[in-house]
C-alpha cells in the first residue's frame, strides 16, 4: 500500500492499481492523517479541520468516513479484527504506515538526508520527481491544507536548489541550465535560484550569460523590491569578473535553507505581523515555526534559543489557536533547553522557559503537563527578576498569568499580575505589554463584577491600541461592552435581552475574522446561554450553534430545554471537570444548574466544592467577554441540591 499526497490525494495497491477512496471528505480525512506524520489527531480537531461550521452530526459523519476508508484500505481484513492502517488511539485516529510508503514523508526524509550528506543527491532527485502537482491539490478550501501546501512548497523549492548546489559543487551540473532557468522564471524573488543559474552557466563555459543573469537579478531586485543583491550574488559576480570562481569539485559556499530571509529576519517579521490579527496572525505563526525549524537545522543552540525567544507576542487567552503548532514550539524550546543545560546563558533559558509557559496554554493541558508548564512560568519569572530585564520579566509574567487558572476564584491574583505587567510596560516603554496589562486588569475587574473599573481599563486599552497598531484590541473590548449590556439587561430599566443578544452577535461577527480560533470557537453560543440564564430562560436549542470545546457542559441544559430529561441525566453523568481556563467558573456553574434541575446531589456536591472559592466572582466574566451572572447564585442552587 502506498499513499500519495504530492499532487491529488490517492492510494495505490502494491500492484500499482488505484484504491477507490470515496468522495472529497474521505480523501481529506486521509490527507489530514497523513499530515499528522504518525501523531494522533483528535476527533474534535478533525471536525474543526473538515468543517468551518460543523453540522450537528459532524462526529457521526466523520466516523462514517473513517469506516469507509478502513474498508477501502484493508478490504481483506477479517471481521472483528482491529484495523492496522487507520487506528483508533485515545480520543482520535492515527495513520500507521511506514514512512517510505507515503510520498510526502519519503520526500521530507530524503531532503533531511541530503542536507546532511551529498551522497543522497540521487535519491533527492527521485523524491522531487514524485511531485505530481501542489501538495494536497484536491483539498482546496481547508485552512490546514493551505498551510501544509505552503510549507511543503517551500521545502520542494529548497530541494530543487539543494540538489542543484550539490551537483554543481561536485563539478557536475552544467546541464542544469535549462532546469534552473525555468526555476528562476517561476520564482524570480529567490536569490539562491539566480546564483545557481549563474553558476550553472559558468560551468557550461557561458561566462557572458552568467554575468547577464546576475545583472538581471540585480535589476529585478532593485526595480521591483528596492533591494540590493545579497552578499552571495555580489561575491559571485566579482569572482566571475576576476576569473576566480572556485574550481570544479570545490563545494560552493551555502549558509541557508534556500530562502532569502534567514530565521532571524523571519521571526522578527512574524512577531510584527502577529499583532495585526486575521490572516497576518495565521501566517506569522506558520513563519515563526519555519524560522525555528531553520534555526534548529543549523545546530547552533544559541541562535535557536534566540529565535524561539524573540517571538514574545503577548497572549491573553488560555486556549491555543493551533494546539499542534504550539506543541511543536514547546518541543523545540524543550530540546534547546536540554542542549543548553542548567548552566546555559540565563537570559536565553528564561526566554525559552517563558515560551514553554506561554505556548503551553492551560486549557490544552492536564496533569503532569500542566504542572510542568506552571513550573516553567515560575522559573522564567525568577530568572527575569534576577536579571533585572523589564521586557523579559513582562514576557515571563505573561506565562504566569496564563497559568493562574489553577482553580476558580483567582481573579485578585491575576489582577496583581496584570498590574505589574502594566507598571513595567509603562515605565520601560513596552506598548504591546501595556496592552496586555490593561486587558488582564479588564478581565479581572470583570470577573469581580466591578464594571466601572473594567470599563476604565477598556477605554485606556482602546487608546493604546490606536497608537500601537493593535487591531485585535477593539474586537476584545467590543465583546466586553456586549458583556456589560448583557449584565445590565437583567437589571430594572436596563436594555432588553434582545439588545444584548444583538451586541453579542455584532461582537461575534468582528471576532470571526480575527484569526483566533482558540478564542472564537464556541464563545458566541456560550454567551447566548449565559444571557438566557440571566433572564431565567432555558438554553438555546438552535442546531446550527457551534458549541466547540464547551459542548459537554452545555449539552445537559440543551437537552433539558428540549424535554429530553433522561438523555440530559446521562449527559450530566459524562461531564468532565472543566479545563483550567478563563471560563472554568462558567462551566462549573452550568454543571451546578443542570445538577439542581435534575436533582443529582452527587454532582451538585462536586460543583459546590469547586465554586466555593469563587463565590465573590461572576461566572464566565473572567473572560471579559461574557457573563452568566454571580457565581453565588449557582453555588446556592448546588448547595441546596446537595443538602436535599
Amino acid at each position: 500500500m502506498q499513499i500519495d499526497v504530492l499532487g491529488a490525494v490517492r492510494a495505490l495497491r502494491d500492484d500499482g492499481s488505484p484504491v477507490d477512496l470515496g468522495g472529497p471528505r474521505h480523501r481529506e480525512v486521509l490527507a489530514r492523517l497523513v499530515a499528522a506524520e504518525g501523531r494522533m489527531v483528535t476527533t474534535d480537531a478533525l471536525v474543526d479541520d473538515l468543517w468551518t461550521d460543523p453540522p450537528v452530526r459532524a462526529v457521526g459523519a466523520l466516523r462514517t468516513f473513517v469506516a469507509a476508508l478502513r474498508r477501502a484500505l484493508e478490504p481483506d481484513r477479517p471481521p472483528r479484527n482491529p484495523p492496522r492502517v487507520i487506528v483508533t488511539e485515545g480520543p482520535g485516529y492515527v495513520l500507521r504506515l511506514p514512512r517510505e510508503d507515503v510520498d510526502v514523508h519519503r520526500f521530507q526524509d530524503t531532503l533531511a538526508r541530503a542536507r546532511r550528506s551529498p551522497d543522497a543527491v540521487t535519491a533527492l532527485g527521485a523524491a522531487l520527481a514524485d511531485w505530481r502537482g501542489p501538495a494536497y491539490a484536491d483539498v482546496t478550501s481547508s485552512a490546514w491544507a493551505q498551510r501544509e501546501r505552503a510549507r511543503l512548497e517551500e521545502l520542494r523549492l529548497e530541494g530543487v536548489e539543494l540538489r542543484a548546489r550539490i551537483l554543481l559543487g561536485s563539478g557536475a551540473g552544467a546541464d542544469l541550465v535549462a532546469e534552473l532557468g525555468a526555476h528562476v522564471a517561476e520564482h524570480p524573488w529567490r536569490e539562491p535560484a539566480w546564483e545557481l543559474l549563474a553558476r550553472a552557466q559558468y560551468r557550461a563555459g557561458r561566462q557572458a550569460d552568467a554575468l547577464a543573469t546576475l545583472r538581471r537579478a540585480r535589476a529585478m531586485l532593485v526595480d521591483q523590491l528596492g533591494l540590493d543583491p545579497g552578499a552571495d550574488l555580489q561575491r559571485l559576480e566579482t569572482d566571475i569578473l576576476n576569473g576566480s570562481v572556485p574550481p570544479e569539485g570545490a563545494p560552493a559556499a551555502w549558509s541557508g535553507a534556500g530562502v532569502r530571509l534567514g530565521p532571524r529576519t523571519t521571526v522578527d517579521l512574524a512577531r510584527t505581523l502577529a499583532l495585526a490579527g486575521g490572516d497576518a496572525l495565521v501566517h506569522s505563526r506558520r513563519d515563526r515555526l519555519a524560522a525555528i525549524q531553520a534555526a534548529e537545522r543549523t545546530g547552533d543552540l544559541a541562535l535557536t534559543a534566540r529565535i524561539i525567544g524573540a517571538y514574545d507576542v503577548p497572549a491573553i487567552w488560555s486556549r491555543a489557536d493551533d494546539p499542534e503548532q504550539s506543541r511543536a514550539v514547546v518541543a523545540a524550546a524543550e530540546r534547546t533547553l536540554t542542549g543548553l543545560g542548567p548552566d546555559g546563558p540565563a537570559d536565553l533559558r528564561a526566554r525559552l522557559l517563558a515560551t514553554v509557559a506561554v505556548e503551553s496554554r492551560s486549557a490544552d493541558l492536564s496533569g503532569a503537563e500542566l504542572k510542568h508548564a506552571r513550573h516553567a512560568a515560575r522559573q522564567a519569572e525568577e530568572l527575569a527578576r534576577h536579571l533585572a530585564d523589564p521586557a523579559l520579566l513582562a514576557f515571563a509574567l505573561n506565562g504566569v498569568f496564563l497559568h493562574s487558572f489553577t482553580r476558580p476564584g483567582l481573579a485578585p491574583e491575576r489582577d496583581r499580575t496584570g498590574a505589574e505587567i502594566l507598571d513595567l510596560a509603562t515605565r520601560h516603554d513596552l506598548p504591546n505589554f501595556a496592552v496586555l496589562g490593561r486587558l488582564v486588569r479588564l478581565q479581572s475587574a470583570s470577573a469581580l463584577g466591578d464594571l466601572d473599573a473594567a470599563t476604565s481599563h477598556a477605554k485606556a486599552v482602546d487608546q493604546l491600541a490606536a497608537t500601537s497598531e493593535a487591531p485585535l484590541v477593539p474586537v476584545l473590548t467590543g465583546w466586553f461592552r456586549a458583556r456589560v449590556t448583557a449584565a445590565r439587561s437583567a437589571e430594572p430599566g436596563g436594555p432588553t435581552a434582545a439588545t444584548a443578544a444583538a451586541h453579542y452577535r455584532a461582537a461575534e461577527n468582528a471576532l470571526r475574522a480575527a484569526g483566533m480560533p482558540g478564542l472564537h470557537r464556541g464563545l458566541f453560543p456560550l454567551a447566548l446561554l449565559g444571557l438566557r440564564l440571566l433572564h431565567g430562560r432555558p438554553a438555546p436549542t438552535d442546531p446550527h450553534l457551534d458549541w466547540g470545546p464547551y459542548r459537554p457542559w452545555a449539552r445537559p441544559l440543551v437537552l433539558l430545554a428540549q424535554g429530553r430529561d433522561e438523555e440530559a441525566r446521562a449527559a450530566l453523568a459524562a461531564v468532565p471537570e472543566p479545563p483550567r481556563d478563563h471560563v472554568q467558573e462558567a462551566l462549573w456553574c452550568l454543571t451546578a444548574r443542570a445538577a439542581a434541575l435534575l436533582g443529582e446531589g452527587g454532582t451538585a456536591v462536586r460543583a459546590a466544592a469547586a465554586l466555593r472559592t469563587a463565590g465573590a466572582e461572576h461566572a464566565g466574566a473572567a473572560s471579559g467577554m461574557l457573563t452568566l451572572g454571580p457565581v453565588a447564585r449557582y453555588l446556592a442552587e448546588a448547595e441546596a441540591c446537595a443538602a436535599g
